[in-house]
């Protein structure tokens, strides 16, 4: 059984990822992942990339940005391996957030539910498109831009 160097090249953390090496050097661009440079300028990647790259597919599979996942990952340690409570504490961040977007999801299905068969085609009552619109009542436009009184500013 070989063991996985310490260090690995582009291809092999691509190969290990199964994220595509373009990829990898976007996210080594935005400061995501970082790379050593060989005397040759060639690109090291510690071998605990893997689990920066495992966390950013799955942060990104729940709908986190790259902005937050970003502002998230430099949080954690630059002078070790991050350790379990590092990635629980970074976790807990977006507890709220998730459960919002749980929240929303769960919602949005059980509209589309109720919507199956509808026939409403109107963007105006959709719940879907416009379900919380409260000014929708004041008409079309930006109600809350227009003048209060006839001649108004």
């Amino acid at each position: 059984m070989s063991h996985l160097p310490v260090r690995l090249t582009i291809g092999q953390l691509s190969e290990r990822s199964g994220i595509a090496r373009t990829t990898l050097r976007f996210y080594e661009d935005r400061g995501l992942i970082f790379a050593e440079r060989t005397s040759g300028n060639q690109r090291r990647y510690h071998r605990n990339t893997l689990r920066r790259l495992a966390f950013i597919s799955t942060a990104q599979r729940v709908g986190l940005s790259l902005g937050q996942i970003h502002q998230a990952l430099e949080t954690l340690p630059d002078n070790r391996t991050p350790t379990v409570s590092d990635w629980a504490r970074l976790s807990e961040q977006w507890r709220t957030e998730l459960d919002t977007r749980i929240d929303a999801l769960q919602r949005l299905r059980d509209r589309l539910t109720s919507c199956i068969g509808c026939g409403c085609l109107s963007l105006k009552d959709c719940h879907l498109n416009n379900g919380d619109d409260e000014l929708a009542a004041m008409g079309p436009g930006a109600p809350g831009l227009k003048p209060a009184r006839e001649g108004g500013i």
